[in-house]
């Protein structure tokens, strides 16, 4: 389940408070009706371009991850040549992201006017919501929201729902184009990329559904009122998952730019004493504890001090836990999860991912830690996409983070930390406890 949270505003104006994104929510689908009550009709903009220009003021950036800028990728798009398409990303790789499926399953209309506006923005006549095709339960509350707004006669762009594979490389947009084309759902080379030709050849826009519902807010309350939260590099609120050792796990909206250490407590602080704290989810980085608690929540902070925002994921570790061995664990499905068609996916991150379960779990093995180093440069910026480079990422963080444990394990074997539970979210756990409020 889900927890909800509000995050201290700089400012008491009713324009700036949080949540927004999140405002009303309940424990059931919001309905139509409920949906233009919370936050009024759909504008229809007369001028396509102006939806372009408010995005563009208002600072908004993809919430997907990468962080880059919403109203120049809707330029760019809109200025290609033919017919243009829009993707809505919903299909939620990162196991230990929850946030898509939470605006998804409880608020689909707050994302579906997203994609109506900024369809009509940049001229598209096609629009697709994509999501993992095993949800099947999200799948049909979606198809009952389309329903309802078939009715009212909302899209002047028809809009389809879309179940992509289930794998984690799935979810990339070269992928998910290829996947719209007929093909498999794997990334594939770029360029070109999917602004360039997309889609049936057309130039498309592919935005993650977070981004979406912003773009939704932001059409009815403009840029000033986006950005009278967060800071002025980095404006507007997010959506943020926290799990691990806090005492309320879940998702909250928060002001870009929280320190890190705020968003925990926000969660209920920790329930033992922590160690490290993974921000950014697997392609992100392991960030002492101390080094992280004052580290604002925005990309340029955590790239500054050697994490990555991503898509708003913070796990808290305990003390209790060994990070070796959580990490192996996570190398080791994002190695089985692999596209199976580059040889860093195909041979590195198997080797990989042998080479930290040795360290982790048998140790006594001289040489191991300098192994598992060699074998980075071997794997990184040699992929068809981005996947052996997270899971490098990660990877080198860790040594970073934990030196001395690294060596110990090397030396002694494995430690405590090793027998108990797993802490990292992976596909094949057996459903965790989450907390509504």
């Amino acid at each position: 389940m889900t927890t909800l949270a509000q995050s201290p505003s700089r400012s008491t104006s009713p324009a700036v408070r949080l949540p927004r994104l999140l405002a009303g929510i309940g424990e059931q689908p919001a309905d139509l009706r409920w949906h233009e009550r919370q936050h009024g009709p759909m504008p229809m903009l007369r001028r396509a371009e102006r939806l372009i220009d408010v995005v563009e003021a208002s600072g908004l950036t993809g919430r997907g991850g990468a962080g880059f800028p919403a109203g120049r990728k809707m330029r760019s798009v809109a200025a290609g040549p033919g017919s243009k398409v829009v993707v809505a990303n919903g299909a939620e790789g990162e196991p230990a992201s929850l946030k898509d499926r939470l605006l998804l399953s409880r608020l689909p209309h707050l994302v579906l006017d997203g994609m109506t506006l900024a369809a009509e923005a940049i001229g598209a006549s096609e629009a697709y919501l994509c999501v993992h095709g095993i949800e099947e339960g999200l799948l049909d509350h979606l198809e009952y929201a389309m329903q309802e707004r078939r009715a009212a006669g909302l899209d002047l762009v028809p809009i389809q729902v879309t179940g992509i594979p289930g794998r984690y490389v799935s979810s990339e947009q070269s992928a998910i184009v290829q996947f719209l084309n007929g093909g498999p759902g794997k990334p594939t080379f770029s360029p070109p990329r999917p602004h360039q030709r997309g889609v049936k050849g057309n130039p498309t826009l592919v935005h993650n559904v977070e981004t979406l519902a912003h773009m939704a807010l932001i059409a009815r309350h403009g840029d000033r009122w986006f950005r009278g939260t967060g800071s002025p590099s980095a404006p507007g609120s997010m959506l943020v998952t926290v799990s691990g050792a806090v005492a309320r796990p879940g998702v909250y909206e928060i002001e870009m730019g929280t320190p890190v250490g705020q968003l925990v407590m926000l969660a209920g602080g920790p329930f033992e004493p922590l160690q490290a704290l993974l921000v950014g989810g697997y392609f992100g980085a392991w960030l002492p504890v101390r080094a992280a608690w004052p580290v604002p929540m925005t990309h340029a902070s955590l790239k500054a001090a050697g994490g990555a925002l991503g898509a708003g994921i913070v796990i808290a570790l305990p003390a209790s836990a060994c990070p070796i061995a959580e990490t192996a664990r996570v190398v080791r499905y994002l190695a089985e999860e692999n596209a199976g068609q580059c040889g860093p996916c195909v041979f590195g991150l198997p080797a990989l991912a042998d080479a930290l379960g040795d360290l982790a779990y048998c140790g006594s093995r001289n040489g191991t830690v300098d192994r598992v180093a060699t074998l980075l440069p071997l794997i990184e910026r040699r992929g068809a996409c981005r996947h052996p480079d997270g899971a490098t990422q990660l990877v080198r963080s860790l040594l970073r983070a934990f030196p001395a444990d690294a060596h110990w394990h090397e030396r002694t074997g494995s430690c405590d930390g090793v027998g108990r539970s797993p802490l990292l979210p992976l596909p094949r756990d057996e459903d965790r406890e989450w907390d509504f409020r």
